[in-house]
């Protein structure tokens, strides 16, 4: 069995119960740092020594099938540096051979920086989209294909890039932009700074330190017309819905009236 486990991102009494009985108990574990993991092992008081296997982003897509098949005989503990394995980190390869090959993976939750990150923004939850680390270069057409995105966007970034970044931010997205920076998340020196795109490139102008998530506001949504609202209604009724529930279906999604919608595709249909 492949089990992902999730280590803390920070703050070390965020390690689950689940993660040092695992980490007592193992016989391997594949580990992005494997000095990381006897460094974590030491601090929470384990004496376990097992087996370890270096798996990080030069090796994993050649590791994978080996590990897999390791664990299709005995459990195989998976651990990134911090939070979450395959998010950003290594595991996805190894997951995905393990599945391909029927081997069972499963995961002990924990620390998440990209969640820990989208709670404390203050920007809405509800939907939301994870988009990695952010390029290195040509960033500014890469904020201009999300300019339309409405999900709340979370982000990594190297502290050296953060102002860059954000100044390209600012120029694809808009100045006025809601941006909350989340630095050292559940460290001694955790920061969350609000303000605008133009604000932040300005107040991180001089640089930052440590691990950095970005949380960008969504793109407000289009304001619908009844025009626009009916031509929804017919199109969803040429795929096969009742007039009704095409009606409902868009005053659902736009906020415009069903009554109104049904009524004007009603009356465009007859003329």
């Amino acid at each position: 069995m492949i089990i992902l486990a999730a280590t803390p991102i920070g703050n070390l009494g965020d390690a689950s119960r689940r993660l040092i009985e695992a980490l007592t108990n193992a016989e391997t574990i594949a580990s992005e740092d494997t000095r990381t993991t006897i460094h974590l092992m030491r601090a929470l008081g384990i004496e376990n020594r097992p087996r370890l296997i270096a798996l990080h982003e030069h090796n994993e897509t050649e590791k994978a099938a080996e590990i897999a098949e390791l664990a299709r005989d005995s459990d195989v503990l998976v651990l990134s540096d911090a939070g979450m394995p395959a998010i950003s980190d290594p595991g996805f390869p190894l997951v995905a051979a393990a599945a391909a090959a029927g081997v069972t993976v499963t995961a002990l939750p924990g620390p998440s920086a990209v969640l820990t990150a989208l709670a404390v923004s203050g920007l809405p939850t509800d939907r939301f989209t994870f988009e990695g680390f952010l390029p290195r270069k040509s960033r500014v057409p890469y904020f201009t294909a999300l300019v339309r995105e409405q999900r709340t966007m979370v982000f990594f970034e190297s502290p050296n890039r953060l102002a860059a970044s954000l100044a390209d931010l600012a120029t694809a997205l808009g100045a006025d932009r809601r941006v909350v920076v989340c630095r050292e998340l559940t460290k001694l020196h955790e920061e969350v700074k609000r303000g605008t795109a133009a604000e932040l490139a300005e107040y991180f102008a001089e640089g930052a330190r440590g691990e950095i998530c970005i949380v960008v506001e969504g793109a407000p949504a289009p304001v619908a017309n009844l025009e626009s609202g009916i031509e929804q209604v017919l199109s969803l009724v040429t795929e096969g819905f009742r007039l009704k529930e095409a009606a409902e279906e868009v005053a659902e999604a736009t906020g415009l009236s069903r009554r109104d919608l049904y009524e004007g595709a009603l009356t465009r249909r007859k003329g």
